[in-house]
């Protein structure tokens, strides 16, 4: 250390802290070593620490990812921000699978028998799904957030996401099963007097934590829902016409983050944004840096609590001017 004299007692504490953070060994195995008492070890690594006998260096990209994730819960509020490290290879699949693993993680450290846990449709869904650890069993409810979606993979469907939550982590679930997109709103208004579409609609007030990905409208077609025959071209196109900028939960969003007033917007089956913004830890898991405008967009319009999301994405949501 510079400017300090090499004693005795800064030895000590310099062999404490070797013994601790090189070679690993327990409070108690060193205090045998040194001959102290454990309390005393524990005063000699706080004291190394402090008079920097050792530094803590966090190297990049690892660095870079906790400095993004401050900015964005600093610059949009944010209850908690995680941003993955970027794959060895630029890989969107590999992103994805990582936002998803890490969006596992994050729902598992906080879920509890007593939540009542929304869940979307979508690929990342899937991948997180799928990396839940079934021996974290939770007993928890679990809810889809909207109806099915006959034009998509099976395993993507929200009906089947829910099942499979469940199944992983105990507790019962509650399913959407009639479409999500009707073709007359009198249709609509028919399912939703049914039991079963009524017991999970009373469940969107209870719903504590809710799970989603999101799509990009702009400044490209990039949401599954503007590919998989969701839409029809006059409704597409009366989106765009709305200034849409991305989807959550079957709903259109635009750049402010406010639902656009659409026609299909009265066709739909799927939780309003008025309830769903009440819900108290909102999580959404995104990847893709051509999602920045979108994401930003629902940032704006408060539509997240909690972010999951890969470097790249992260870096260009900041960059937006």
């Amino acid at each position: 250390m510079k400017g300090e004299v090499y004693n005795q007692s800064t030895w000590i504490a310099l062999k404490a802290a070797s013994y601790y953070y090189e070679h690993n060994l327990s409070l108690k195995e060193i205090a045998r070593l040194l001959n102290v008492s454990e309390a005393t070890v524990s005063r000699l690594i706080r004291r190394a620490r402090k008079e920097q006998i050792v530094e803590f260096v966090i190297r990049d990209p690892y660095k870079q990812c906790l400095d993004l994730e401050h900015r964005l819960q600093d610059g949009f509020g944010l209850k908690a921000v995680i941003v993955t490290a970027p794959a060895a290879r630029q890989d969107p699949e590999e992103d994805k699978k990582q936002v998803a693993l890490e969006g596992a993680r994050y729902l598992q450290r906080i879920i509890t028998a007593h939540d009542v846990l929304g869940i979307a449709w979508g690929g990342t869904m899937y991948y997180l799904v799928h990396y839940l650890n079934p021996c974290q069993r939770t007993d928890t409810i679990f809810v889809t957030l909207h109806g099915s979606l006959s034009c998509c993979d099976y395993e993507l469907d929200v009906h089947n996401l829910v099942s499979r939550m469940s199944m992983a982590l105990g507790g019962n679930y509650y399913s959407l099963s009639a479409a999500g997109r009707f073709d007359e709103v009198e249709s609509l208004q028919a399912i939703r007097h049914e039991p079963n579409v009524k017991q999970v609609f009373s469940l969107f007030d209870q719903l504590t934590i809710s799970v989603s990905g999101l799509g990009s409208f702009y400044p490209e077609l990039d949401s599954p829902l503007s590919r998989l025959q969701y839409l029809q071209p006059a409704e597409l196109a009366d989106l765009q016409a709305k200034g849409v900028y991305g989807d959550m939960l079957l709903r259109f969003f635009n750049r402010d983050g406010q639902e656009c007033d659409s026609d299909v917007r009265q066709r739909t089956l799927a939780i309003d944004y008025a309830t769903y913004k009440r819900i108290p830890c909102k999580i959404a898991v995104v990847s893709g840096a051509q999602k920045a405008q979108s994401l930003a967009a629902a940032l704006r319009g408060n539509l997240i609590d909690v972010l999951v999301v890969d470097h790249h994405l992260a870096q260009a949501v900041l960059t937006l001017p």
